[in-house]
């Protein structure tokens, strides 16, 4: 596991660069890129400055860039070459490295610079689709195989999440033929990145959005439901319910509100063979979302 104490492994280093062990071996034993740290037992061990190094020696690779050429460079010299690379947007996957690179050296500066370019250039929907949600998923890979820990999840989460509220905050009042969505994450579930998406996606096109967020009671969505009676309820269903228990649950949404068209998303329902009634629609992603909603204004 990275972060324990003793640093990270060759196949943390994998994980997190996209390069093969066996690669990272030979660039070691040809050119001494890095020099690991050897157990009792001959397992290679990296320090959290070799993690950095591997990941900016990856980005500039993938530029073109040789690595007899990158060997050759001073550790100053490949850090400039890196941040005239990542200051020029246009190549998502190099964009996608220097904010996992920002998310290991919990670097908010970094990360501020590389959302300001690239919103700059392409706007922020765009920058949350092609940049922002493959990360997630390269972060949800991380997390599963022990490559980074809570407090570097939780820290770049928590910088995205920021990013999306101040969008919702920017876009103007509903128009006056909105609909209404219900935006909510079943109880016990707190992973409301994607909702708060859902939500700008909502609002910038003009509809009316009320944001019940993480972890909502059945019992409390009924009486909220009752009081404003939205045409459309958006939920992310990512670890809540269980795999078990996600047929009954979306089965008791559509029963429960059956006026309402019930919009569902999340890693617990996207490919998953559920039985949909007639008024649940599965979001695949985010796009399938904006499309929904941008054919709402041809609807009578």
């Amino acid at each position: 596991m990275a972060m324990n104490g003793s640093g990270y492994s060759i196949k943390d280093l994998e994980n997190l660069t996209g390069i093969k062990a066996h690669t990272i071996r030979m660039w070691e034993q040809r050119y001494g890129i890095l020099k690991p740290e050897r157990t009792d037992s001959n397992i290679r061990l990296y320090s959290s400055a070799e993690l950095k190094m591997m990941l900016n020696i990856a980005l500039l690779n993938s530029q073109g860039i040789k690595i007899s050429k990158i060997a050759q460079m001073s550790h100053e010299e490949i850090r400039t070459k890196v941040m005239e690379t990542i200051n020029k947007p246009g190549n998502f996957e190099n964009q996608i490295n220097a904010l996992t690179l920002s998310m290991i050296d919990l670097d908010e500066a970094q990360f501020e610079k590389i959302m300001a370019t690239n919103i700059l250039q392409y706007g922020f929907e765009k920058t949350m689709i092609n940049i922002i949600y493959p990360f997630l998923i390269k972060i949800g890979i991380l997390w599963t195989t022990d490559t980074i820990n809570p407090a570097q999840e939780h820290f770049i989460t928590n910088l995205i999440r920021q990013k999306i509220i101040v969008a919702i905050d920017g876009q103007f009042p509903p128009a006056r033929n909105q609909k209404k969505f219900m935006l909510f994450l079943p109880e016990g579930e707190l992973h409301e990145i994607s909702l708060l998406f859902g939500y700008y996606i909502i609002k910038s096109r003009g509809h009316k959005v009320i944001y019940l967020g993480q972890s909502t009671p059945m019992d409390d969505l009924a009486q909220i439901y009752d009081v404003h009676k939205p045409e459309f309820l958006l939920t992310v269903i990512t670890t809540v319910p269980p795999e078990d228990s996600v047929q009954s649950y979306v089965d008791t949404l559509c029963k429960k509100f059956p006026s309402s068209r019930i919009l569902l998303s999340g890693y617990q329902v996207v490919g998953q063979d559920l039985r949909l009634a007639e008024n649940a629609t599965v979001i695949n992603q985010m796009r399938d979302l904006i499309e929904l909603v941008e054919d709402l204004k041809y609807e009578s």
